[in-house]
């Protein structure tokens, strides 16, 4: 599954509940009016326009075309060709149809791809302030991830996409969501409880540190081989989002959820600097509202998706409960990982982050 460009390569659920498929479903019954969409591939349908459009760039990502990101990029690229009155045109390509996460991102830089949404993790290797939102526990939930995304962390992340990268990033970040811990009994309030448990990640550095620096034994592994180590109970729990728990069918194995809300990322929406600059400031405007817009609403659908793959688990029998997220702070404060990232990140970063987040180390 390369190309997937935030879950470590391989933890990209292959489908979405029941819930965000009938959402999506109308979703794409509305996108059908403003374009076409097939093999990967939305080509907006331009209404009333004589001959080619005078602009036409190109959207690539590496998500299913069943997700809402892509439907929402859909609803963009109509939007932008209806408000241009046909004079320019989004082409989306979805399920890596145009390369995997480094070679989109290459392609972003050259400007022979338009549009990449690029998470924290897919930019950190390139720019390691831009892994800022995925510092464990810094966020309790969505509204303090808004608060700071559309704040002044959004804005010093924006600065430092543009000022190293050469990228224009949207305002508004669109999401992937918040990763959660489940075990197959063990239940985790506090940061005790996690402690000498062995615990599927995927093979993401980050990841791996936090989980050590809590004192617990992540074992990192691909997606295809987590099925197994949980059947034979070779690891004891796993971290990840609620779509992939569902989607992979883990309550087969796992029978509670803790809501540790532990990490999160999203999508910035980043347009190469040519093509940005080409563009006159009417159309900037055009495209900047329909890509934020359209963010706002792929918050609504994933935030759906996520309740509707709760409803989904305990129907199955699946357990959740909240945890005590001060006692996970103040073990990963005693272990100088906030220390560590502060350091990563500069003091700039850090100042901004810790004015939604308050104390971290």
């Amino acid at each position: 599954m390369q190309g997937f460009p935030s879950m470590a390569f391989a933890d990209i659920p292959p489908g979405l509940s029941i819930v965000a498929a009938r959402r999506l479903k109308r979703l794409k019954r509305l996108s059908r009016r403003t374009a076409i969409v097939g093999a990967g591939l939305a080509v907006p349908f331009i209404a009333r326009a004589a001959g080619a459009p005078e602009i036409t760039w190109r959207v690539g990502h590496g998500l299913p075309t069943d997700f809402p990101l892509h439907v929402r990029l859909i609803e963009a690229a109509g939007e932008i060709t209806a408000r241009t009155g046909g004079r320019m045109r989004l082409e989306v390509y979805g399920n890596s149809e145009l390369g995997g996460s480094a070679g989109l991102f290459a392609q972003l830089r050259a400007g022979t791809i338009d549009i990449v949404p690029m998470t924290s993790q897919a930019l950190s290797p390139n720019l390691a302030v831009s892994a800022l939102p995925r510092i464990g526990f810094a966020f309790n939930g969505y509204d303090r991830v808004w608060a700071a995304l559309d704040g002044q962390v959004g804005v010093f992340l924006r600065q430092q996409i543009h000022e190293r990268l050469g990228l224009i990033a949207m305002d508004r970040c669109w999401n992937f969501g918040f990763r959660q811990v489940t075990t197959s009994g063990r239940l985790v309030t506090t940061a005790a409880d996690i402690a000498g448990m062995r615990l599927r990640t995927p093979p993401d550095a980050d990841i791996v540190d936090l989980f050590q620096a809590l004192k617990a034994l992540p074992v990192a592994m691909s997606l295809s081989d987590m099925d197994h180590a949980l059947n034979r109970h070779e690891v004891e729990g796993q971290e990840g989002i609620l779509p992939l728990v569902k989607a992979a069918h883990l309550e087969r194995y796992q029978t509670i959820c803790a809501l540790t809300n532990h990490i999160w990322d999203g999508y910035w929406m980043c347009v190469a600097g040519r093509s940005w600059s080409n563009l006159s400031d009417n159309f900037k405007e055009i495209v900047a509202a329909a890509l934020n817009n359209g963010g706002l609403n792929q918050r609504k659908d994933t935030l759906d998706a996520e309740s509707g793959n709760r409803q989904e688990l305990e129907a199955d029998g699946m357990k959740f409960n909240t945890v005590d997220a001060d006692s996970f702070r103040s073990v990963l404060r005693e272990a100088g990982y906030y220390d560590r990232w502060r350091n990563k990140i500069g003091d700039d970063g850090w100042a901004a982050l810790l004015k939604y987040t308050g104390r971290l180390s």
